[in-house]
């Protein structure tokens, strides 16, 4: 008769504890060096009012036709024009616009494009400017350049009358600035709207140049 092997007393069953400890170490180091480079190379996004820049895509060239406008308004002493486009214009045809607008600035000839926002400054016709380009006709009067003019953290019960900033903001298809007193940023485009001053941009924010 075959005698049974009795089990040893103290004898571990199982995988030895420290390949388990070695394994959750690998699983970890894995996940640090192929999930998390990931993730911080993803470009961020305007998603309404935040702290951070969003990154977006500078310098945008777009190929595409400019879209038919119309100069709906201006703010005289906020240096300000609204633009209306047709509904059916795509961000890229924004884009377009906006080069549009920047090359005619460059050659000096905005002006046979655009009321002056500064007529007869030492440095131009558009020495300062904000540009907003709007797709619907209901926000794109003077009403919501007024808002974006006065700022996010402008009281709004000063203006019940008007658009509150934040709508105004969300409802912006291009923004073009301009201050050519300020040396080292005289412009700034932009699809949607944002600020770097305050950190807030708009939820389709991004920038062209």
């Amino acid at each position: 008769m075959s005698q049974e092997e009795e089990p040893t007393e103290g004898r571990r069953v199982g995988l030895h504890p420290l390949i388990v400890v070695f394994g959750v170490i690998f699983g970890l180091w894995l996940f640090i060096t192929l999930i998390i480079p990931k993730s911080k190379n993803m470009p961020n996004q305007g998603t309404g009012a935040t702290a951070n820049t969003p990154m977006g895509i500078h310098n945008i060239v777009s190929t595409d036709l400019i879209p038919t406008y119309e100069a709906t308004g201006t703010v005289t002493d906020m240096n300000a024009i609204t633009i209306l486009v047709p509904q059916a214009t795509t961000d890229s045809q924004v884009v377009a616009l906006l080069q549009y607008f920047q090359k005619a600035r460059l050659d000096n000839s905005l002006e046979t494009l655009l009321p002056p926002t500064t007529p007869g400054d030492k440095l131009g016709e558009f020495a300062i400017a904000d540009i907003y380009i709007f797709s619907e006709e209901q926000y794109g009067g003077t009403d919501s350049a007024k808002a974006l003019g006065r700022g996010a953290h402008a009281p709004g019960e000063f203006y019940p009358s008007s658009i509150p900033y934040e709508v105004a903001m969300e409802h912006v298809r291009g923004h073009y600035a301009i201050d050519l007193y300020n040396k080292n940023s005289p412009e700034r485009a932009s699809v949607g709207f944002g600020e770097d001053d305050t950190g807030v941009y708009s939820k389709r924010f991004q920038r062209v140049f």
